[in-house]
């Protein structure tokens, strides 16, 4: 299993959430995941776009560590490997919801230009409901 090379030194709840679900890939992998259900890499990967794969292997073994993604590994030939949301995973996803509508009206106040709501967070927010 993945073992990261430095101890992380969290010391507020907030860190931690950062940690989690932060930065430029792992709340884009949980929104395709909640969106479209249990994936197989490589159909995640092209809904992801512009991603690496080493990019997003890594993304996803973090993922995977911190109990948000769930990877099943079936003893098949070609071998097949599926990613979905853990019932933690999917805690996070009206979180994003809030933060993606957050973003879009307050993004639109200071740069002037408009950014589409995403139709990932539609969907689940409607799927939820």
């Amino acid at each position: 299993m993945y073992q990261a090379k430095l101890e992380k030194d969290i010391r507020c709840p907030l860190e931690y959430g950062l940690d989690v679900f932060g930065g430029r890939w792992k709340s884009r992998i949980i929104c395709v995941l909640a969106h479209q259900g249990t994936l197989r890499y490589g159909i995640l990967k092209g809904e992801m776009t512009n991603i690496t794969d080493a990019v997003l292997a890594q993304n996803l073994k973090e993922l995977i560590a911190d109990g948000i993604v769930r990877r099943t590994s079936f003893d098949e030939i070609p071998p097949r490997v599926e990613y979905n949301l853990t019932e933690k995973g999917e805690s996070v996803v009206p979180i994003l919801q809030t933060i993606c509508r957050w973003s879009g009206a307050y993004h639109r106040e200071i740069s002037g230009l408009s950014i589409a709501q995403c139709r990932k967070c539609d969907y689940t927010a409607e799927k939820r409901s």
